[in-house]
């Protein structure tokens, strides 16, 4: 019984699970792109304004703070499991995964669409 509960925190079992699991890679393949489409944004904005046109300035001090909260959150994150993991309890990867991977992928979501709106 507890090889299958050890099993069971590696490996999804339950539909639950394995939904997750999906879910996870479906934000893995959705994320490159959109990461890829922002950085692209961002640059021909760069190349395109003047360093000192305060649009630009603007910009920059946006992606520097939602960096420094996407960090702030995922470190949150990752601190959260790894004291779950101290205190004796096992929180599945999938379901810590999910839990760094979705704020990030709405923030760079938010960024794409603004971007392109801007442009």
């Amino acid at each position: 019984m507890f090889a299958i509960d050890r099993l069971s925190a590696i490996i999804p079992m339950t539909p639950d699970a394995r939904s997750d699991v999906w879910k996870l890679s479906c934000i893995l393949m959705y994320a490159g792109p959109v990461a890829l489409s922002t950085i692209n944004l961002r640059v021909g904005m760069l190349v395109t304004h003047a360093p000192s046109n305060p649009k630009v300035i603007l910009e920059n001090r946006r992606m520097v703070t939602e960096k420094l909260a996407a960090l702030w959150d995922t470190g949150l994150e990752v601190q959260m499991a790894w004291l779950d993991t101290l205190s004796g309890g096992h929180t599945p990867w999938w379901t810590t995964s999910l839990r760094i991977l979705e704020p990030l992928l709405e923030r760079a979501i938010d960024n794409s669409k603004r971007l392109s709106s801007e442009s």
